[in-house]
């Protein structure tokens, strides 16, 4: 009875752990959505960690808004069927970004943060410019 009572105390701990992680991407994405045109997008991001990591912040910013105007753009230009698999595509594409950005986010120490930032605005700005890439092709 003991032994069951300790599983279930550690499933809990690791709920309680993955509910973090998920509600800190989340003020994460939120952050990046709402940052504002900040910045020059060819310049390099130093400073303290901090202002590293809201330069990547400000800079994935300016990315996201290219790459939904080029979204926004292949949405219109399609086909019916063409419409409903870019959906598709772009909300898988979001969630294997976050996720995959998440990984370095878990790191140990400030790195973490800086290359979690790193992974959000090279994602980011990769897919835009496949997109603007599309666009111009339709």
């Amino acid at each position: 009875m003991a032994v069951e009572t300790c599983r279930l105390s550690l499933r809990s701990m690791d709920f309680v752990r993955v509910a973090y992680v998920v509600a800190a991407v989340l003020i994460g994405t939120a952050a990046i959505v709402y940052a504002g045109d900040q910045g020059d997008p060819d310049s390099s991001c130093d400073g303290s960690t901090y202002e590293m990591v809201e330069c990547l912040k400000a800079k994935t910013a300016q990315w996201d808004k290219r790459m939904t105007v080029a979204y926004q753009r292949m949405l219109k230009a399609g086909e019916p069927k063409q419409r409903e698999q870019l959906r598709v595509a772009q909300r898988l594409w979001i969630q294997y970004r976050d996720a995959n950005c998440l990984y370095y986010g878990l790191g140990e120490g400030t790195i973490a943060r800086i290359e979690a930032g790193d992974c959000m605005l090279r994602l980011t700005r990769e897919r835009a410019l496949e997109l603007e890439g599309k666009e111009d092709r339709n």
